[in-house]
């Protein structure tokens, strides 16, 4: 099969797999986090990372979350870094962010954090953070999820279609999940600019 066409078939498959009950439950979790004043923390490495930033622009400006990525500040996520290491900069992010059990974390990830394998172990860290806070866990993650689903609330795990092309689907579909949460009449407080002239 042509490469641009097995692409898109996979795309095509992957959205009839969808779990549409799961991303209704992150739906229901994330009224429920807004309409008693929690704070939403995304995080993400890598290309979820970039993901995460522009998450938390969406949640914040058309659903109206006080929403934050702990990988936008640079200079701090560098400095935990280089004092206290890779795999606590989070957990120790939202430590001194004051996390509470009012508060939600969701995770943009490939994998969702495995700490036997040492993938993102910083995921993990803060996770484990963040269920002592008893705070609530969200994630969009690919394969089977990993820590991430184990430990959520609601996760919505992007189907493997395709063994090769997990990364770029996993990734691509975070940014259709959380467009979707974000445009949902339940959740949309703001119109977007292109929809509004």
């Amino acid at each position: 099969m042509d490469p641009i066409d097995q692409h898109l078939h996979e795309t095509i498959e992957i959205i009839e797999k969808l779990d549409r009950s799961e991303i209704g439950k992150l739906v229901r979790c994330l009224v429920e986090l807004r309409s008693r004043g929690g704070r939403l923390f995304v995080l993400g490495v890598g290309g979820s990372a970039a993901n995460a930033s522009h998450a938390v622009n969406d949640f914040r400006k058309i659903a109206g979350f006080e929403a934050y990525a702990p990988t936008d500040n640079i200079s701090e996520l560098t400095a935990r870094t280089n004092d206290e290491g890779w795999s606590t900069v989070f957990a120790e992010w939202l430590r001194g962010s004051r996390l509470t059990s009012s508060d939600g974390l969701l995770v943009l990830s490939v994998g969702g954090g495995n700490l036997e394998k040492n993938v993102s172990p910083n995921l993990v860290l803060a996770l484990q953070f963040a269920q002592k806070q008893g705070a609530l866990i969200l994630g969009i993650t690919g394969r089977d999820g990993g820590y991430t689903a184990t430990v959520a609330d609601a996760c919505v795990i992007v189907p493997t279609v395709n063994p090769e092309n997990v990364t770029p689907h996993a990734e691509a579909f975070q940014a259709v999940i959380w467009h979707l949460l974000v445009s949902h009449p339940k959740l949309k407080q703001a119109q977007t600019k292109w929809e509004s002239v």
